[in-house]
């Protein structure tokens, strides 16, 4: 089996007999609905190859779709003039690299359709090529938009440099709905929906189906296709990787899938995940090498988040889709981005549950975020991280300690911010990529325990104070009768005081006792 990984044409998908997991059913029901829509989805997600379909079926290409299901639906084939606007390829560090990649594709249009625009501002440009399209072929125009917000999203950190790109853009779109008239349809994808910055304050006409629940499956791959159409290479999964075909479902489920994009939809898998995994036979992490979340993390660090409410806040659905600078929220884009996906609904108060999609994303998230609370060695972290397993897996309080220290006092700069909440989600970070189940501020009759650690054999209790002795912390555990919530328990318990350092803002000093 051929698989398609990184291949966005449908054309050359087609032509080469790689496998296609069949959307076309789909497609024709949204092309038929209606003529101007916005679609966002994670990166990798198969918004290029939607669009790419999308421009050969209004390019009446029907050879292409032989035996699909759109083959069936469509009797007409009409051969429609189509616009395609790539942003998805340049670098959009300053303005001029967006107008060169505009003026290409303007260019091009121009030799293709027999006017000249050259000279002429962006909207202005769009609007002749558009009339001169349909005089041209007879038919209304078809505009296909690919990542329309790349340019945005790099100039997240910078709002002069952003504001620029928004009114460039927005120029240039506002022609979807200045000339709808010589439009049959328009389809834009992207990443994120931008609001009180938004390209498409003006247009009213464009429907945004991010979250509509019939096409929540429009990109991605759903647990029923994966059997229908990966049947023979889970099997060769599974032998390669000595397991069970039932278990190699169980192992991609919990790995890939996940993804919610409208309320008590079906998960979808991550088609660029999945499909290395099977064409590899390894359950590597695909996804999240493919691409930094640099932007994100930086502003998770900045508004010094309580990381721990990456899963436990609650939303409303219109914060979902509010994405405006550096000084907004994480979670509309941590949400956009496909680092967090919808988990529940809440329909008595319209809030939305969020949380991780799957194991993979987790993981590689947390791992991109300890270097900026640690060391900022990604490899250091990878072998302190071996370390801190074997040392609690073990019960040796001590060494973990010592061997944390040693970590946090290696960091290239001192600990920033409120000290509590910096050491609360350093310990979350590390303790949740260990596998082990962290609660921080564990809430008990007397108070809250800065941090709760437990594995198999043994639950580890912390305490942290600034500026006093570790003594002092242990005391604290003992007056709150803290251990008392786990008295019951069978586990053995450690106790463990943690004293920071105004001045040096690191460790001073830590005190570890043993009950049971």
């Amino acid at each position: 089996m051929r698989y398609p990984i990184g291949i966005q044409g449908f054309k050359k998908l087609r032509e080469f007999g790689y496998v296609y997991v069949d959307k076309t059913a789909r497609m024709y029901e949204l092309t038929s609905t209606g003529s101007c829509y916005f679609l966002s989805r994670p990166r990798r997600f198969g918004k290029s190859l939607l669009i790419s379909t999308m421009r050969a079926y209004f390019e009446g290409r029907k050879e292409l779709f032989k035996g699909l299901a759109i083959e069936q639906m469509e009797k007409e084939w009409k051969e429609y003039p189509v616009l395609y606007l790539d942003l998805n390829t340049g670098k959009y560090d300053t303005l001029d690299n967006l107008e060169r990649n505009l003026k290409d594709t303007f260019d091009e249009w121009d030799e293709i359709y027999g006017v000249s625009t050259v000279g002429k501002p962006f909207e202005t440009r769009f609007k002749n090529i558009v009339r001169r399209a349909y005089e041209k072929k007879g038919e209304k125009v078809v505009i296909l938009v690919d990542e329309y917000d790349k340019p945005i999203l790099t100039a997240i950190d910078n709002e002069e440099l952003q504001e620029k790109f928004r009114q460039t853009l927005k120029s240039i779109y506002s022609v979807l709905k200045t000339q709808d008239e010589y439009i049959r349809f328009a389809f834009l994808t992207g990443v994120s929906k931008f609001s009180r910055l938004s390209v498409f304050s003006d247009l009213n006409n464009l429907k945004d189906i991010t979250f509509n629940k019939r096409y929540a499956d429009i990109c991605g791959i759903s647990e029923k296709e994966l059997h229908t159409y990966f049947n023979d290479s889970i099997k060769e999964l599974a032998e390669e990787n000595s397991m069970s075909c039932e278990d190699t479902y169980a192992k991609l489920k919990e790995k890939y899938d996940g993804y919610h994009f409208a309320p008590n939809t079906v998960g979808m898998y991550n088609p660029f995940s999945l499909l290395n995994a099977l064409e590899d036979k390894t359950l590597g992490d695909y996804w999240f090498e493919s691409g930094t979340p640099t932007f994100l993390v930086k502003m998770l660090r900045a508004k010094d988040y309580d990381l721990r409410n990456l899963q436990l806040d609650k939303v409303p659905a219109k914060v979902l889709s509010q994405v405006d600078s550096m000084k907004s929220s994480a979670i509309p884009l941590l949400y956009q981005s496909g680092y967090l996906t919808i988990k529940s609904h809440d329909k008595d108060t319209n809030l939305y549950q969020l949380g991780f999609p799957n194991r993979e994303v987790a993981e590689g998230f947390m791992q991109s975020l300890l270097p900026l609370y640690t060391s900022g060695d990604e490899s250091d972290s990878i072998l302190y991280l071996a370390r801190f397993v074997e040392y609690v897996k073990d019960g040796n309080a001590e060494g973990f300690m010592s061997n944390l220290k040693a970590f946090l006092d290696g960091g290239k700069y001192a600990l920033a911010g409120a000290l509590e909440k910096y050491f609360q989600n350093t310990m979350y970070l590390i303790f949740r990529l260990m596998g082990f189940n962290v609660d921080v501020e564990y809430i008990t009759s007397d108070g809250r325990i800065d941090v709760v650690v437990k594995t198999k054999d043994y639950i580890y209790v912390m305490e942290l104070n600034v500026d006093v002795p570790a003594e002092k912390a242990l005391a604290q555990i003992d007056s709150k009768e803290y251990m008392l919530a786990f008295a019951d328990d069978g586990r053995k318990l450690y106790k463990i005081g943690v004293s920071f350092s105004s001045k040096t803002r690191r460790i001073s000093e830590y005190q570890v006792k043993s009950e049971k």
